[in-house]
């Protein structure tokens, strides 16, 4: 039997962690790196790896791919491989590893982990595309793939609540996710919102104007762009949307004369576009969402939406305010309630809030969850009842 090494002597346990796939850098990324600097000594697993587009406190770690990463086109085309990856999964060899720390977002967790070991799922999300956003996914393929992916996700579903049993402990990044982990698998999930890069995003050194509300996001679908444009459609307002993607061509069709689309801007200019705006709108109803959290550290008040994970980031009030609907409307009278009440948000008083978001209490606390199960599971091995002088585990 695996024992693990001494609870805490973080450095002495051999530590797996399991990410879904490395191609990129973005939140899930960001939170792998905070866990890599509490386990520098972790070896990654993931489906598939492109080393040109991962940092290198990520890269400078022994990666394995699964048989995923050698089939062919993986690297661009990974997710049609997505019906392949619970069986990749299941034939990775993990002895002799004491923690597996799997990265779910993507399937991660379906590993199967030596005896002895402590498994702990980190979930930024349950696998969207098969569970609650699965017919906006359907509803965007013809019929043929449409028949195809009904089959698939099907299948999947049983698997992803197949796996839940393999896990020792849940840690979700925010509340909402927590209540779908309890919805989809049954199992309670400790919280560890994840880590803000504090360093990047702060006030500025000197107070400069306000001038203008601003979106960020990736265009996609559901992070609704097309309601915040048609929103200043209406209050004829200064808008700048920052971001890319399938939804840009059609939303610059009929793009209003007072938003302007910058499309992907580098890192570096980012703190500087939210230290100029008035507020962040967030209409997406998001698994945490860390972009509210970036404007608020920059000392900007947020408008959200009032579901998801902007319900651990925003208080209603003091560092942004909330709307109820995904309408126009009711974002046009959430913004006309901003501007009557905006000088009651003070820069200094929200960026001292997203403090409480950091990259450092992100580590202690999800150490604190690894401790704790480790210990369990300790003490569930060493229970044991004597027969004749000769402990035999109950």
């Amino acid at each position: 039997m695996i024992m693990p090494a001494p609870e805490g002597d973080p450095v002495r346990l051999r530590v797996a962690v399991i990410h879904y796939w490395l191609v990129g850098m973005r939140g899930g990324e960001k939170v792998l790196e905070e866990i890599l600097r509490i386990y520098p000594q972790a070896d990654i697993f993931t489906h598939v790896v492109d080393p040109e587009r991962i940092s290198p406190a990520i890269a400078r770690h022994r990666i394995t791919e699964t048989f995923i990463g050698r089939l062919p086109g993986a690297r661009r085309h990974y997710q049609k491989y997505l019906g392949l990856m619970p069986r990749a999964l299941e034939e990775l060899d993990l002895r002799g590893y004491d923690l597996i720390i799997s990265s779910e977002s993507g399937p991660s967790k379906g590993v199967i982990a030596p005896p002895g070991s402590t498994h702990i799922c980190y979930v930024h999300t349950p696998m969207r595309y098969i569970w609650d956003h699965y017919p906006d996914y359907a509803a965007r393929l013809g019929g043929v793939g449409r028949a195809y992916f009904s089959r698939l996700a099907h299948r999947l579903r049983q698997w992803d609540v197949t796996t839940a049993a393999r896990v020792d402990r849940f840690v979700a990044n925010s509340s909402f996710v927590a209540g779908r982990v309890s919805r989809y698998y049954g199992r309670e999930a400790d919280i560890v919102h994840p880590p803000v890069d504090l360093e990047a995003y702060r006030l500025p050194a000197v107070a400069r104007p306000r001038e203008y509300f601003l979106f960020v996001s990736e265009l996609v679908r559901y992070k609704r762009a097309d309601l915040v444009i048609e929103a200043f459609r209406h209050l004829n307002k200064p808008l700048i949307v920052v971001g890319d993607g399938e939804e840009c061509r059609r939303l610059e069709k009929s793009l209003p004369a007072n938003v302007r689309m910058l499309g992907r801007v580098p890192f570096g200019d980012l703190p500087g576009l939210y230290q100029g705006a008035r507020a962040l709108i967030f209409p997406a109803e998001e698994d945490f969402g860390i972009v509210p959290v970036e404007a608020m550290a920059c000392g900007t008040p947020v408008i959200a939406y009032r579901r998801g994970g902007a319900l651990d980031s925003v208080v209603d009030g003091q560092t942004g305010l909330f709307f109820d609907r995904q309408e126009p409307e009711a974002l046009c009278q959430a913004v006309r309630r901003f501007e009557a009440l905006e000088t009651r948000f003070q820069p200094e008083t929200i960026a001292r809030y997203a403090q409480k978001f950091s990259a450092a209490r992100f580590r202690g606390q999800f150490e604190a969850v690894v401790h704790s199960a480790l210990a369990d599971q300790a003490a569930g091995r060493t229970k044991s009842i004597s027969r004749e002088g000769v402990a035999v585990p109950v």
